[in-house]
């Protein structure tokens, strides 16, 4: 459920860094209350400036920031960090290495006794996963133990907002699921806000509860993920947060069609001619006579839970990917059928592709 008390709104924001150097430009994006929203982009698109106004470490040329309806940054306005009731975890935990984790989680809890603060710490503590390491140093921690505790250290002064940058980056694959999974959880029981930053797809789709994709310093969609995936605004979203198979095509009374085939329409789909988005995982392989389009298996990379089939489409001037479960039947140099299942998206072709 949303706290509107909590409410995220960043309205017009824009930023430069000097003539001819702009980074932001009238981005907006509104996160609910009690939700955790990802900010996902490339390198240099005005993802970390974005989380540096609303920290208030940097100020915005225009536009305004509220945070529960309160003003943070605006014209003429400019709260600094500390009174902006803001939890920030940086990359790589930067916790402060000569004192205890206990004393880490009780950084930021002035103006209680002793008793509260160490409540509070135990509380926080168990929140993440970690109670009863109160008496470790940060050195005598794994990597991810501690961005559990500075996501405890954001949470323990009870924030509206915590903001995450990038704070799964210095993990190795294996443990980055895992935390991610505590954080998300340990976020959604203390009900604040969080904001995440990050360049991963596959975190950001499988973290958040909303994706604002960043281009250009604006958001280019904001949805959830589901829909995000689903429904992309342009080529270039769809390609962004996920493989993407990309083939001309024309509508036809609510099916469109490709060089694969006819293809049913997603519902509201109001293009007549562009690019249609298909994902790799909607191609099948079938036996060569069998499916609308034929072609030569050119590639395979093998993943354990599936494989990407590269296939050379006869036609098609672009090879095609798909994504294929459980043992394979084809080899490279094979030929083989294609068919395509579920639901394409049509965007005009005056869209963005890159």
């Amino acid at each position: 459920m949303t706290d509107p008390h909590n409410e995220l709104r960043i309205e017009q924001v824009a930023k430069s860094y000097g003539p001819g150097a702009p980074v932001l430009q009238g981005l907006d994006l509104t996160v609910p209350g009690g939700a955790l929203a990802a900010v996902l982009g490339p390198s240099g698109c005005g993802k970390t400036t974005l989380l540096r106004i609303v920290a208030g470490f940097l100020r915005a040329d225009t536009g305004t920031v509220t945070l529960g309806g309160r003003t943070l940054a605006g014209a003429g306005v400019h709260l600094p960090p500390e009174r902006r009731h803001i939890g920030i975890v940086p990359q790589e935990g930067a916790l402060f290495p000569h004192l205890s984790v206990a004393r880490n989680v009780a950084f930021g809890l002035r103006g209680l006794d002793r008793g509260k603060r160490r409540r509070r710490t135990e509380e926080m503590l168990d929140l993440v996963g970690l109670a009863g390491y109160g008496d470790r140093m940060p050195h005598e921690l794994s990597g991810g133990q501690q961005q559990r505790i500075a996501l405890a250290r954001a949470l323990a002064p009870r924030p509206a907002l915590v903001l995450l940058d990038e704070p799964f980056n210095a993990l190795d694959s294996a443990l980055r699921a895992g935390v991610r999974a505590d954080v998300r959880t340990a976020l959604r029981l203390s009900g604040a806000t969080a904001v995440l930053v990050t360049h991963d797809q596959q975190e950001a789709l499988s973290s958040a509860d909303l994706v604002a994709v960043v281009r250009n310093g604006r958001v280019a969609q904001c949805d959830t993920p589901q829909e995000l995936y689903r429904r992309p605004a342009d080529p270039w979203v769809a390609g962004f947060v996920g493989d993407a198979v990309l083939l001309p095509a024309t509508a036809d009374d609510g099916t469109v069609d490709t060089p694969l085939g006819s293809v049913a329409l997603v519902q509201g789909t109001t293009a007549a001619t562009g690019t249609v988005l298909l994902r790799p995982e909607q191609l099948e392989l079938t036996e060569p006579a069998s499916g609308p389009a034929t072609g030569t298996v050119t590639d395979i990379r093998f993943y354990g839970h599936d494989a990407m089939v590269t296939v050379t489409v006869d036609g098609l001037h672009d090879p095609v990917d798909i994504r294929a479960a459980g043992p394979l039947a084809v080899q490279p140099g094979d030929r083989t059928g294609i068919r395509v299942t579920g639901e394409a998206v049509l965007h005009s072709d005056d869209l963005p592709i890159s």
